[in-house]
C-alpha cells in the first residue's frame, strides 16, 4: 500500500528550485505580451459584434424604409397575425422562432467565446487543484511536503491565475459573464482524485494530467480559433502551460523527452462547459 511516507522528490530541491525560477523569469516575459494579444482579441470580438449589430440594423432600415409604407404595413399585419397565432398555441413556427430565442439568450458564449470560457474555466481548474494541494500539505495529509515542491506548486498557481484574470478581461470586454468557478463537467472526478492523494505524488499525477490537457487545449485553440488575436493569445499561454508539465515530469522522476510537436490528443472540448 501507498503511503504518504514512501515518497521521495527524485530530483534535488536546489534543481527543482532552478527550474521554477526558470518558469517563472518565462512567464514574466511573455505575460505582458500575453495581455496585449488578450487585449487586441477582444477589440476584435468587440468589431465583429458592432459590425454584426450594424449589419442588422441595416437590414431593418431597408425593410421599414426602403420598401415602402406598404410593406411596412403588410409586416405588421404578418406580425399581428404571428402574435395571435402564437397566443392561441396553434403555430409550430412561432413556436420554432420562440424556442430560437430561448436558446439563443441562455447561450452566453459562442463562437471564439465559447473557447475562451474553456479556457478560463481550465485555468480555474488548475487553480484550484493547486490549492487543494497546499491545503492538503499543510494539514499533514501528504506527509512531508520537500519546500522546493510547494515553491514550484505556488509559482505555478499564481501564473494559472494570470493566465484566467487575462482571459476573463477578453470575456468582459465581449460583455458576456466572466468565469469565476470551474463549470466543467470532469470536475467533480478532478476533486475526488485530489481528495484521495496521499502523497506528493498523486497530487503530481493528477497535475501534470490537466497541464497537459491545458497545453494542447491552447494548441488546438491556435489551430482551430478564428480570431487572429484569439490564435496569438493561446500560442503564447501554451509554452508556459507545457514548462509546467516538464517540470512535473522531473518531480515524478520521468524524464521529459523533447518533442518537435505537442500533440492535442488531451486537449479538452468546449463540451466539458457547463455554462
Amino acid at each position: 500500500m501507498n503511503h504518504s511516507s514512501d515518497w521521495e522528490l527524485p530530483v534535488s530541491e536546489s534543481s527543482l528550485n532552478r527550474m521554477t525560477r526558470d518558469l517563472d523569469e518565462a512567464h514574466q516575459d511573455a505575460y505582458p505580451q500575453m495581455r496585449a494579444r488578450a487585449a487586441e482579441f477582444s477589440e476584435e470580438l468587440a468589431d465583429t459584434a458592432s459590425s454584426i449589430a450594424g449589419k442588422r440594423l441595416a437590414r431593418r432600415g431597408f425593410l421599414l424604409g426602403g420598401v415602402g409604407v406598404g410593406a411596412a404595413l403588410a409586416l405588421a399585419a404578418c406580425s399581428s397575425s404571428s402574435n395571435s397565432a402564437s397566443s392561441t398555441g396553434s403555430s409550430p413556427a412561432a413556436a420554432g422562432a420562440s424556442g430560437s430565442a430561448s436558446m439563443s439568450s441562455a447561450s452566453k458564449y459562442v463562437g471564439d467565446l465559447k473557447v475562451v470560457a474553456l479556457a478560463t474555466a481550465l485555468e480555474n481548474q488548475a487553480v484550484g487543484a493547486y490549492q487543494a494541494a497546499l491545503s492538503a500539505a499543510t494539514a499533514g495529509k501528504l506527509g512531508t511536503v520537500p519546500a522546493a515542491v510547494a515553491t514550484f506548486v505556488t509559482t505555478a498557481m499564481s501564473q494559472h491565475q494570470d493566465h484566467a484574470k487575462a482571459w476573463n478581461a477578453v470575456l468582459s470586454g465581449a460583455g458576456v459573464p466572466t468565469i469565476t468557478g470551474v463549470p466543467l463537467s470532469n470536475q467533480p472526478a478532478t476533486l475526488q482524485a485530489l481528495s484521495g492523494a496521499s502523497t506528493v505524488g498523486d497530487v503530481a499525477k493528477l497535475a501534470l494530467s490537466l497541464e497537459d490537457q491545458a497545453a494542447q487545449t491552447y494548441l488546438f485553440a491556435a489551430a482551430n480559433v478564428s480570431s487572429a488575436g484569439g490564435i496569438s493569445t493561446a500560442a503564447s499561454i501554451a509554452p508556459v502551460e507545457a514548462m509546467h508539465a516538464a517540470i512535473l515530469q522531473f518531480v515524478l522522476g520521468e524524464y521529459p523527452v523533447p518533442d518537435s510537436f505537442l500533440g492535442t490528443s488531451s486537449a479538452a472540448s468546449t463540451t466539458l462547459l457547463t455554462v
